[in-house]
């Protein structure tokens, strides 16, 4: 299982993507604090977001909390400034992925700590960066894709 870490998102509809791809998925989702939107449950059944109890969600005050609650034996760290690419990154299950906010990324002086675990998305030059909840999606699927889609294969297929 993979788990998700969103370190201070900001926007509502890309938290709220993100969640449905753990949902289909079975990846835990990690909020960081400050967030830009309200989680309670009055808030996400305004929203019509009807899958959220499919999703372990665990939300935390600051990153120093979030590593004192949990074991992270292996992560990667998503920025447009990573010196390699997504697919050269070898995921584990359990490894913890890290997004950062949607206006700053993840914060400079973690990336710092935290180089050889950076990887990018390839994209053009020109392009400041991807949304959200789209790089989310199409790192969560590569690390899925490495692990040959546990407890995923055998849904949907059509049958004679």
């Amino acid at each position: 299982m993979l788990n998700i870490v969103l370190v201070e998102p900001e926007i509502p509809q890309n938290c709220g993507n993100i969640a449905r791809t753990c949902a289909a998925t079975g990846c835990n989702l990690h909020l960081i604090r400050p967030l830009g939107f309200d989680i309670s449950e009055k808030a996400v059944k305004r929203a019509g977001l009807d899958y959220w109890h499919l999703v372990n969600v665990q939300v935390y005050d600051n990153l120093q909390d979030f590593f004192a609650k949990n074991q992270v034996s292996q992560m990667w760290c998503l920025s447009t400034k990573a010196p390699r690419a997504h697919t050269e990154a070898a995921y584990e299950d359990g490894c913890y992925l890290f997004f950062g906010k949607e206006t700053k990324g993840l914060p400079e002086d973690f990336l710092q700590a935290h180089y050889s675990s950076c990887v990018r998305i390839p994209m053009r030059q020109e392009a400041r960066s991807l949304n959200l909840s789209n790089a989310v999606a199409i790192t969560v699927y590569e690390a899925l894709r490495q692990l040959d889609f546990p407890h995923l294969q055998d849904f949907g297929k059509m049958r004679k």
